[in-house]
């Protein structure tokens, strides 16, 4: 297996295990793919949940640019959603797997196809 299949492989456990959802291998190596070289660097493949910055960062890089959202209170709500599913104590918040679960919650799998 290659390094990226085998973070896909990671982040599935993560769904699976820490968050409780059967995921779509398809979907998720797809939105693995769209984090592009950020995967293999230890601090750009996370997504820490309690800095405002880093959380900005999701809701415009990823919300609003690549899914097309228009910017609401919604926005925040969904991250803040992904945060408490992922666990809140739980430092290593994968970025693939937060991003896999915001674009289930907006049904925008349809981005990645």
């Amino acid at each position: 297996m290659s390094e990226k299949d085998d973070l896909i492989a990671k982040y599935a456990d993560d769904l699976e295990n820490k968050c409780g959802i059967t995921p779509d291998m398809d979907l998720l190596a797809k939105v693995t793919t769209g984090c592009g070289p950020a995967i293999y660097n230890k601090d750009a493949s996370l997504v820490s949940g309690s800095d405002p910055d880093e959380l900005a960062t999701v809701k415009k890089n990823f919300l609003i640019k690549k899914l097309g959202l228009a910017d609401s209170p919604a926005l925040d709500a969904a991250i803040d959603s992904v945060m408490e599913t992922y666990g809140r104590s739980n430092p290593q918040k994968s970025r693939a797997v937060v991003y896999y679960m915001l674009a289930v919650h907006f049904n925008k799998e349809s981005v990645y196809n």
